[in-house]
């Protein structure tokens, strides 16, 4: 087996990434008035929003998402997770980067590439940019009712994504791809950000700690003021058992998924999910780093 970690390390977003430098807002709120409000000039004397505010942060992601993806319709509840768009994006053209490398170095697009998504959340932020960017049609998987009928709102009023991305629901919150993936159906790769936290407490002190990195005050705050439900921020013993779980369960679906990823969010978890992925005799391992500014964020790639 081939473990390549550390296989990319840009200090930047990925020269694909629409969102390298500061935003634009001036652009941003001729694209969305409704975003004006939020924004102020900061103590450095740039226009910002306030990313403690999931207000603010909503309106500067329909903003995004309008301006660069042509996306009409973006609408969350507040107790859904907000993503941060251009590290999202990150993970997509990487991905592109990997299937690009079984194609002759040609970055492939159209509905031809079809993606799995794990856990699309509510914001089904991964199907509308690899589908806007690259044309790929995309399956998402959820757990949550809800989350799956607010996802498939925001599909079914943007046009572009109605024929390409569709959600299903995962019945079993001990099965992964079980359940999900249909017989005779194949996928060119997998993708997921699972739950990084063990138990609600320990999203809570990660809430705490985001807020007081943006100089925030966590008194009076409401938990978790960056958005997301229990499905979305964590589930018993954390990413590392989600995503171990993920591999097991990988091995019978070999056959049918060219290739599986995951997002790791804590980078402890790698050597115990390397071992994972030795005793399944998975090939091709490594892992693809993302960095966005001071944050470091990974990816973890396999396939049989």
């Amino acid at each position: 087996m081939k473990n390549t970690k550390n296989d990319t390390a840009q200090k930047s977003l990925h020269p694909r990434n629409k969102h390298h430098g500061n935003y634009d807002f001036t652009s941003l709120i001729e694209t969305l008035p409704e975003l004006k409000p939020f924004v102020t000039v900061n103590k450095f004397g740039n226009e910002s929003i306030d990313f403690a505010n999931p207000d603010a942060v909503r309106a500067l992601n329909k903003a995004l998402l309008k301006h660069f993806y042509n996306i009409s319709y973006w609408e969350l509840p507040k107790t859904n997770l907000c993503p941060p768009i251009p590290g999202r994006a990150d993970y997509i053209h990487y991905i592109a980067d990997i299937l690009a490398e079984v194609n002759s170095g040609q970055l492939p697009t159209g509905k031809s590439v079809r993606i799995l998504d794990i856990g699309t959340g509510a914001n089904c932020i991964y199907p509308i940019i690899g589908h806007q960017e690259y044309g790929w049609e995309f399956v998402g998987t959820e757990v949550d009712k809800p989350a799956k009928h607010t996802a498939e709102t925001i599909i079914n009023n943007n046009p572009e994504l109605k024929d390409a991305v569709s959600i299903r629901l995962q019945e079993s919150k001990r099965n992964i791809f079980k359940g999900i993936i249909q017989p005779g159906e194949t996928f060119d790769f997998t993708i997921c950000n699972p739950p990084f936290h063990n138990s609600k407490g320990e999203a809570i002190k990660g809430t705490t700690r985001k807020l007081k990195n943006l100089g925030k005050t966590t008194e009076g705050k409401p938990i978790l003021n960056f958005g997301g439900q229990n499905n979305e921020l964590w589930c018993e013993g954390g990413e590392l058992a989600f995503i171990t779980n993920m591999i097991y369960e990988s091995v019978h679906f070999k056959t049918q998924c060219k290739a599986f990823s995951s997002l790791v969010s804590k980078k402890e978890n790698l050597k115990p999910l390397y071992t994972v992925l030795k005793k399944v005799n998975a090939k091709n391992v490594r892992t693809i780093d993302m960095e966005q500014g001071n944050k470091i964020s990974r990816f973890l790639v396999w396939h049989f």
